[in-house]
């Protein structure tokens, strides 16, 4: 049986422009079974962590930050950045199999779905020369269950993730009816 390799892609839809899509590693183009171009970018061992644990489903948060990239490209994102906001952009991370001739073995599986929360663009400068970084926060719809003290949802909180978890359903009034409940009397049936 042959070794089969695994590729980290991501796809990237930004408003108004083309999807940006980057596969995790150096080399050339990789062209995935659909004809769409991946280019090459190098995440840091934190995010591939992030990656790992979203795939997982222990992150509700991904944060990803990509390295090795050239400076014209991370200028370019900040320049859009910056006359249109990416924040709450599509972002889809996916793994893709390949076969022993390293070309795409299937469809792309689906891992992780989100918004683009923020992004941060970061020059550094090295023997080398400069190294450009950019930097997403990526949520997805669990970020609404938690709440920045560690108490439960508030009720403005909870219609928020109802409304988002369930559009079609009525407005949520579970946290306007649990306080009412404290005034009634539990009976039990008496047999």
């Amino acid at each position: 049986m042959a070794i089969k390799s695994l590729r980290i892609l991501c796809d990237v839809m930004l408003p108004g422009e083309d999807p940006i899509r980057v596969w995790d590693g150096s080399g050339g183009t990789f062209v995935d079974g659909d004809g769409n171009f991946y280019r090459p970018a190098q995440f840091t061992e934190d995010a591939l962590q992030s990656i790992e644990a979203a795939i997982n489903g222990e992150a509700f948060t991904l944060a990803l930050s990509l390295i090795s990239i050239s400076q014209s490209v991370a200028d370019s994102i900040w320049d859009y950045d910056e006359t249109t906001s990416v924040q709450g952009s599509p972002f889809v991370v996916k793994l893709q199999i390949l076969d022993e001739f390293e070309q795409p073995d299937g469809e792309p599986i689906v891992v992780f779905t989100g918004e683009i929360d923020n992004l941060d663009v970061a020059d550094e400068s090295t023997e080398d020369g400069i190294k450009s970084i950019v930097n997403l926060e990526v949520t997805n719809r669990f970020t609404l269950r938690t709440v920045t003290n560690g108490a439960v949802l508030s009720d403005v909180d909870q219609r928020a993730r109802s409304s988002l978890l369930n559009p079609s359903a009525a407005d949520d009034e579970f946290c306007k009816r649990v306080p009412l409940m404290r005034d009634q009397t539990i009976k039990w049936p008496n047999w």
